[in-house]
């Protein structure tokens, strides 16, 4: 592919180029870098939105609930499902995307599966990328759907502009998730599956602990939705919600400043990335072998070791 955008094709939202977009992206750093540069300028119309929880809490059939409704609104919709990824193949566990299959077809419906790629927070930096593009392309919102597994999921409330938590009635589920950070990343939390036996008494725990949690913004009250997502029920709410949340954000001036903190953060990330790649492939392997053994026999110490190595990169 040509390595300049071109923008009209995009914003047509046609579907082979944005895959072959992706595609690059999730393969090639430099193309990654030169078709963000290109179409961020039109990005920011999206709303974001992540979906997280532990498994089998049900994230797949709400978000293929939400963006069939959305549909039937006349929104257009992009999902990326991101899945972990697989110590030994580096691949995605796709499950139940299959599900997904439905409104993949749909003209104003993009998903896109991948896979984490090991970053710590689930979200790997090419994620975000993706999200952009679908962002410049114009969807109206861009679903992040995750396994939230504990606190190495936390990042998704920091690439979203609005998060729910999916919990389910289960016993310890909702200990569990306040132990694992999940309780203090959502704008709002869906009980789902809530027919099930211990509905009740999960929503009142939830309930409790929300009252010792600490607020993403002063004024917000974070609210629980039950929902049946399996035929339908709460589906709605969950999506008067999204737009409940989105109008907070935007009558109190927060978007932006939410935006930029989220910036702040990836630059960060990018510039961590190439440090750490220009270091390393500068690195001279002799003296590396050289001060392990010093550091072995103790005539030296890791954090020494570092210290040189970092001092000389600088030089």
């Amino acid at each position: 592919m040509n390595n300049l955008i071109e923008i009209e094709k995009l914003k047509s939202r046609d579907k082979r180029y944005i895959s072959r977009l992706i595609t690059q992206v999730e393969s090639d750093a430099q193309s990654s870098s030169s078709i963000i540069d290109q179409i961020f300028s039109h990005t920011g119309s999206a709303w974001r939105i992540g979906i997280t929880g532990p498994p089998g809490a049900g994230k797949s059939t709400i978000t293929n609930e939400l963006v069939k409704y959305l549909l039937s609104q006349n929104y257009s919709v992009g999902v990326i499902a991101v899945d972990p990824t697989s110590p030994f193949t580096g691949g995605a566990l796709l499950g139940d995307r299959v599900r997904m299959s439905e409104i993949g077809t749909h003209n104003n419906a993009f998903i896109r599966s991948m896979a984490s790629r090991g970053s710590l927070g689930g979200l790997s930096r090419k994620t975000i990328d993706v999200a952009d593009i679908l962002d410049a392309a114009g969807y109206d919102f861009i679903f992040l759907e995750t396994v939230g597994v504990g606190q190495s999921e936390l990042d998704i409330a920091e690439a979203a502009d609005t998060t729910a938590v999916v919990l389910v009635p289960e016993s310890g589920d909702s200990i569990q998730a306040m132990k694992a950070g999940l309780m203090e990343i959502a704008d709002f939390f869906i009980l789902n599956k809530s027919d099930r036996p211990g509905s009740e008494t999960a929503f009142t725990s939830i309930k409790s602990i929300l009252s010792f949690r600490t607020r993403k913004q002063s004024d917000w009250e974070t609210e629980i939705i039950k929902s049946i997502a399996q035929d339908g029920t709460g589906i709605i709410e969950i999506y008067k919600m999204i737009e409940t949340h989105r109008e907070f954000l935007s009558s109190n001036g927060l978007v932006g400043k939410q935006r930029q903190k989220r910036m702040y953060n990836r630059i960060r990330e990018i510039i961590s990335e190439k440090l750490n790649k220009e270091f390393w492939k500068n690195f001279n392997q002799q003296d590396v072998s050289d001060s392990l053994a010093k550091i072995v026999n103790g005539d030296s110490s890791p954090y020494k070791f570092a210290q040189k190595f970092v001092n000389e990169f600088l030089t």
